[in-house]
């Protein structure tokens, strides 16, 4: 073998460089020569001693360095074999299978299998399934998080070809084979994984708590005993933030800042925020018992905007209606709380402000256009309604979205169509909308402000000026850059809304009595005939309305029922079950129906009505979606179980809907959510 085996390279040139003075030395004899015979001669002699030498040397020295070079090579081989084995990293080879071939003494400390062990990669760490491992790909570099008996890893995997070996062997005929192995390191980052985790538990969170009712407790409490009262309510948000190491500072009579470790946020998270019941606790003879809101911003580049995401927080936790935690962070939005019913405010400052606003803003452009939400129903056309009357009061050409009518708006579109009072193009189409919007143009956005369900989100966009008036409470969606949002969750309906900023927006405003009907009927229809959610500016609301031409007795022909509808409604009360004894779920069949998602709303409503049930569910299967209208009286927040399916709305009035879901399933996904938060005591 040793003669078959030839240098090359450096260690060649290194060998054979006296050969190459031998034949310099040649070439210096001969001129010697040619100088002086003798002096030659003389050279001559060295030259063949020279030669004689290191030949000698060259042809037994090279098996010699050939025997040493081999060996070397075998003993480093065993080396290299020898410290991959003892190497501190756990490493191991798989077979195209992902079947364990060979493993260093780390990897078998890590997995607690003796050397020799030869089964699935898989049986040893689950979630490296076969689909992650290598395929018939070139080249394959990939690395899992895993965890392993309460230790983290990566796991690295590595594909190493066995082709070209293959097609060099003596032994087996390997043409076309294209086997390879696997090799796989683990490296420990646990400890790293707490260092960070540490790191991340001492960040700041900021956060910021307001009294939602501080006024109105006030007043319902002795004068000589208020200042008791604050000193109680500062003590109970100081000492609660004090016993999670934080800082509370009182910014304002009824604002506090704080400044918590993101490991407390945690802890807030588990108690679920008991700080907000812990105020409500608070009682010296007010009639009235104090409710908060909570908005903490977490996970920031910068603790400026972790305080900006608090102030979002705060704003959220506030729309919604207040007694309630907001987290909010870069991706997400976390809401705790909202089990009470919104307090009214009694004083009409705020409209008096969104009332002049929206003037100005409508007075500086020269078209007006109103929308509601998808599927408009008769508090959606009714407050829109207002909206154009009051551009037209205004003296500006105005519009109202309304792209599909159902039965329980028609009575009331038809008042306006064909009508000579009005202008032809008062009810438009979203395609027309587009096309009549521009910069000069105002949308006013009403009864709804997530942009997704509205009739025509597209204008959104094209609209730079946006106004929204709506009363139902916040969720993550929102329509953002809003030029003025009036958002009030204690509100009945939007309709009330509009009938108070009406009043302030145009002196001694006139209207039509078609126009009073239809406000007059939102309010109606979104109280339960005035049985929910009213208050005192309800009743002033409905009572402005009354005074400009709103009757009673024709609002009450305008909604009613065909003998199919009241039909469908009573079967789907009678269907209903009972589940877990305060929840009625039934199904609303939409055969034959204009509308049976207005349908299950009615019925959803009736089925408040039996005693013990403190909320209930109707679904419809409409147009290939599940439709859930979810009601309440006060015991149940409705809002949040439809926000956890994707919906929203009211304490007591909420909904959702579902996509590529079945009616069985759906009542499933409800039952689920029902019983998860029952259980975790969210409801």
């Amino acid at each position: 073998m040793k003669k078959h085996i030839k240098l090359k390279g450096r260690i060649k040139t290194y060998l054979s460089f006296t050969l190459y003075l031998g034949a310099l030395l040649c070439a210096v004899n001969l001129a010697v020569a040619m100088v002086d015979l003798a002096a030659g001669g003389i050279v001559a002699c060295f030259t063949v001693f020279y030669f004689a030498i290191t030949l000698s040397l060259y042809f037994y020295n090279k098996p010699v360095i050939m025997n040493e070079l081999i060996s070397f090579a075998t003993e480093y081989g065993q080396i290299q074999r020898r410290l991959l084995r003892d190497l501190e990293i756990p490493y191991a080879l798989l077979d195209d299978t992902g079947k364990v071939v060979w493993t260093n003494t780390a990897f078998e400390a890590v997995v607690h299998q003796p050397k020799g062990y030869n089964k699935s990669i898989t049986s040893l760490f689950p979630t490296i399934t076969r689909d992650k491992l290598p395929d018939d790909s070139e080249t394959f570099e990939a690395q899992y998080q895993l965890e392993y008996e309460g230790s983290e890893y990566v796991a690295k995997f590595k594909k190493i070809s066995l082709k070209e070996m293959a097609e060099h062997s003596d032994m087996i005929d390997a043409s076309g084979y294209n086997g390879y192995l696997i090799a796989v390191y683990l490296f420990d980052e646990t400890a790293l994984h707490i260092a960070l985790k540490e790191v991340d538990d001492q960040s700041l969170a900021v956060g910021m708590i307001y009294l939602d009712n501080y006024d109105e407790a006030l007043e319902s409490v002795e004068e000589v005993r208020r200042s008791l009262l604050i000193a109680l309510i500062d003590r109970k948000v100081n000492k609660y933030i004090s016993a999670m190491d934080g800082i509370a500072k009182k910014l304002e009579k009824d604002k506090y800042l704080i400044i918590l470790r993101k490991k407390a946020i945690a802890e807030l998270k588990e108690n679920r925020f008991d700080l907000l019941e812990e105020v409500k606790t608070v009682n010296i003879g007010n009639e009235m018992a104090v409710t908060s809101s909570i908005g903490i911003g977490l996970d920031g580049l910068t603790y400026a905007q972790n305080y900006e995401f608090a102030r979002n927080a705060i704003d959220l936790a506030l729309g919604r209606g207040g007694d309630q935690a907001v987290i909010k962070t870069p991706e997400s939005i976390t809401y705790y709380g909202g089990k009470s019913q919104q307090v009214e405010k009694n004083t009409r400052v705020k409209a008096r402000v969104k009332a002049h606003a929206l003037r100005e803003i409508i007075t500086s452009k020269d078209r007006v256009i109103v929308m509601g939400h998808r599927i408009a129903d008769v508090d959606s056309f009714g407050s829109a309604v207002g909206i154009y009357r009051i551009a037209q009061a205004l003296e500006r050409k105005a519009h109202i979205v309304l792209n599909d009518v159902t039965t329980s708006v028609k009575p009331l579109v038809d008042l306006f169509e064909n009508n000579p009072e009005y202008d032809e193009d008062m009810i438009i189409t979203s395609q027309e909308a587009i096309d009549l919007a521009g910069n000069n143009t105002v949308l006013v956005v009403v009864d709804v402000n997530k942009p997704s369900i509205t009739e025509c989100p597209e204008l959104l966009k094209v609209c730079k000026s946006v106004v929204v008036l709506d009363h139902h409470r916040q969720g993550t969606e929102t329509i953002e850059n809003a030029t003025l949002s009036y958002v009030e969750p204690y509100a009945s309906s939007a309709c009330e809304m509009v009938s108070e900023i009406l009043q302030y927006t145009y002196d001694n405003i006139k209207i039509r009595s078609e126009e009073a009907d239809c406000m007059f009927s939102g309010i109606m229809i979104d109280t339960n005939n005035f049985m929910s959610k009213t208050g005192v500016r309800t009743f002033e609301a409905a009572a402005f309305l009354r005074r400009n031409g709103a009757d009673v007795t024709r609002v009450r022909k305008l909604f009613r029922e065909d003998a199919a509808e009241y039909k469908a409604k009573a079967d789907a009360v009678s269907q209903a079950d009972i589940y877990r004894q305060h929840f009625a779920i039934s199904v609303c069949n939409s055969e034959e129906l204009y509308s049976p998602t207005i349908i299950g709303a009615q019925a959803a409503n009736e089925l408040l009505n039996i005693r013990g049930i403190k909320a209930s569910f109707v679904l419809t299967d409409y147009q290939g979606k599940i439709y859930v209208s979810a009601r309440s009286i006060d015991e149940v927040n409705v809002q949040i179980i439809m926000e956890r399916m994707g919906g929203g709305g009211h304490m007591t009035m909420a909904g959702c809907q579902m996509d590529n879901t079945g009616l069985i399933e759906a009542i499933g996904i409800l039952k689920h959510t029902i019983d998860t938060m029952l259980d975790n005591g969210e409801i």
